[in-house]
């Protein structure tokens, strides 16, 4: 795990996992490079894929629609921007709202970077990514807005850190360790913000006080359950029963249950441990340490080098002390990778962590609609490259009076595995089924949910260039995935699926479940859209995306009651308005309508961020986007000269901070519309 050459691709940010993926399962270039080949496509051109890879009809049957008249893009398209501010089209307008560091109650402390750790608990988060709007008694002007906080930039968050030559994920570490106080902030500003929004009688929205308004943190209690609940896999210091773990790190998308409570994605949460355990002078990690990329060196904030040496900070050290697990943490980053369900109305309800969705790098989780006695269906991708696209199947029926999460503490956990003829099947993770066995090292099924990755190797599912948010068409019921990219990919590597080597612009994959049956075990598969510029993209309509529709890196994929596909894009920070990027100005948020193949720009943010998390009121005339890490762009040298790239939202000499968009239209009409 020494090798940091994937830090120099385009698309890196800090904090991404290294690659870990060694088996020798099909890429999903692979996969496209077959299905193309044997239509007698080559790949030298993509604009050839078309037909080879979307079908011939698929073209056809989107321009028909579109004489139809049945477009649902009624907003004129921006262009791109480079500029310190936060675009939309003609006729809407944006304010600004819940901020880093604005207290979850108007009367608690207000946002200052000499605010204590403490302070920072009941604060909004750092770098806000996935939410929800969840509307009290229906209504579009009054609920509770749930966010996660993905990671923190230490530089912005202390105020002790100017003039200090760092990047954008450096820590200050003095002999050997760290300020308390300044680890504890970090750990607040990180996990998921519970506030409820209002608007005012001018149309403004703010914060108010509320009983429901919390946080939770990365040092939060929190209930394991599901199959590993009590294993020997999450055996600690703190929970010798293997019941409990504290905190949620790095929450990235989201997803929202059938019976209303919010899910966080753990993403890349590996790296905020370590493990110095060694062997004849080498790193001995165990697997489901070593597969999902646990550092044998320093942690990514250095968090277990807090100079009290207390057991909060402690338990960041995964290396073997004790005699047992239970008198040491090796076993504490077991406890992270999973989905956890919030309960925003109940501030008492405990976050649980349901094991049964698998353990890896969540993007996030997203459901298929709920039908009355069937069973719960739910999406995830493992956003790392090359690895893969999951679905959980609960074993028992939904039944919307009784429904809660104990749904998803049951049932199977299948992996994807693409064919280059379009279709595809589901390959379930179960214990006992195929090579997942106690022969081949796998004890029962909690070991197979703590090693989900290990066993997706085994069972041969299709290796995929980072696959982040899902969506569900409301109108179609297909799923879509963005693949946000993978230069790492070699031509050597290409799959139908996964149609391009050095894929540094990414594309969106969506399937159709046999049967239009999403609990099914076989899908049809295409390519919605490969994204680019005019020389390398290809529209859902065929030909390459126009000028007021080309993007880059689509991240996250939302669809509003109308059918919109709204995207998202997270160009790296290494990689924004530089070199083939450039020409895609800063991070932005398009439109797409799924039946006419249309695309068009609706959104450009500040310099340096990333455009992530969209949501609107029931009503669909207010929309919240959140902006996370602007100015993350500015070098070393010119943080320590005191010269950001962005003072976006405040100006002035203020440093940036992640802010949640509220969006509507002068007219008071639907967004988009």
């Amino acid at each position: 795990m020494d090798d940091t050459s994937y830090q120099n691709a385009p698309g890196w940010e800090h904090g991404d996992e290294p690659p870990c993926n060694t088996s020798a399962n099909a890429t999903f270039y692979d996969v496209v490079d077959a299905r193309t080949t044997r239509r007698g496509v080559l790949m030298g051109g993509l604009a050839a894929a078309v037909t080879g890879v979307f079908g011939a009809s698929f073209a056809g049957a989107t321009a028909a629609r579109a004489q139809a008249g049945t477009a649902l893009l009624g907003f004129e398209p921006i262009a791109t921007s480079e500029a310190d501010t936060v675009v939309v089209p003609p006729g809407y307008r944006v304010q600004v709202l819940a901020p880093w560091g604005e207290p979850i109650d108007p009367a608690g402390p207000a946002h200052g970077r000499d605010a204590s750790g403490a302070d920072q608990a009941v604060q909004i988060g750092m770098h806000h990514d996935g939410m929800h709007f969840f509307p009290i008694d229906g209504s579009s002007t009054d609920g509770l807005l749930v966010m996660n906080h993905e990671y923190v930039e230490p530089r912005f968050l202390h105020a002790a850190y100017d003039g200090i030559a760092l990047d954008s994920g450096a820590v200050v570490v003095e002999n050997g360790q760290r300020v308390d106080d300044e680890v504890l902030k970090e750990i607040n500003a990180h996990g998921v913000s519970v506030v409820r929004v209002s608007r005012g009688a001018d149309g403004t929205w703010s914060i108010v006080s509320d009983p429901r308004n919390r946080r939770v943190t990365a040092a939060t209690a929190i209930e394991i359950s599901g199959p590993v609940r009590g294993s020997d896999h999450v055996r600690t210091l703190y929970s010798p029963d293997g019941t409990m773990v504290r905190g949620t790190i790095n929450n990235c998308a989201h997803g929202v249950t059938p019976w209303n409570t919010y899910m966080a994605a753990e993403e890349n949460w590996a790296g905020y441990f370590r493990n110095g355990d060694t062997e004849d002078q080498k790193p001995n990690l165990p697997r489901e340490h070593a597969r999902y990329g646990v550092p044998a060196g320093t942690s990514r904030y250095a968090w277990e080098l807090a100079a009290s040496g207390s057991d909060e900070f402690v338990r960041f050290d995964a290396s073997t002390r004790g005699a047992s697990p239970a008198e040491d943490y090796r076993n504490e980053p077991n406890g992270f990778g999973w989905m956890v369900e919030i309960d925003p109305f109940d501030p008492e309800a405990r976050p649980v962590k349901r094991t049964a969705l698998g353990r890896f790098a969540h993007e996030g989780v997203v459901f298929a609609p709920a039908v009355e006695g069937r069973p719960v269906v739910c999406y995830s991708g493992d956003d790392a490259r090359f690895e893969y696209i999951y679905k959980f199947v609960s074993a028992q029926p939904y039944e919307a009076a009784g429904a809660s999460g104990a749904l998803l503490d049951e049932g199977t956990l299948y992996v994807a595995r693409f064919s280059d003829d379009g279709t595809g099947t589901w390959l379930p993770l179960v214990h006992g089924e195929g090579p997942l066995t106690t022969e081949n090292g796998f004890s029962d099924q909690a070991d197979v949910l703590v090693n989900t990755r290990l066993a997706a190797d085994l069972l041969g599912a299709t290796k995929m260039d980072r696959p982040e948010w899902g969506a569900v068409d409301p109108n179609s019921g297909e799923v879509y995935f963005t693949l946000t990219n993978n230069s790492r990919r070699i031509q050597a590597q290409v799959d139908a699926v996964n149609p391009r080597a050095d894929n540094q612009f990414g594309h969106i994959v969506r399937w159709r479940e046999d049967g239009d049956d999403h609990a099914a075990t076989t899908f049809s598969w295409d390519l919605f859209v490969i994204a680019g510029d005019a020389r390398t993209s290809v529209a859902p309509t065929g030909g390459a995306l126009g000028e007021f529709a080309t993007f880059a890196c689509p991240d996250g994929l939302w669809f509003d009651d109308a059918g919109r596909l709204w995207i998202q894009t997270d160009i790296g920070e290494s990689a924004q308005n530089k070199g083939d990027f450039a020409q895609f100005g800063n991070n932005q948020m398009l439109c797409a309508d799924p039946s006419t193949g249309e695309i068009r720009r609706f959104l450009a943010g500040p310099i340096g961020q990333e455009i992530t998390g969209v949501v609107t009121t029931p009503d669909g005339r207010t929309m919240f986007v959140n902006v996370q890490h602007p100015g993350a762009t500015t070098t070393e040298e010119d943080f320590a000269a005191g010269t950001l790239v962005s003072r976006w939202p405040d100006g002035g000499a203020a440093v940036p901070r992640s802010a949640t968009l509220v969006i509507t239209r002068e007219d008071g009409g639907v967004i988009g519309a």
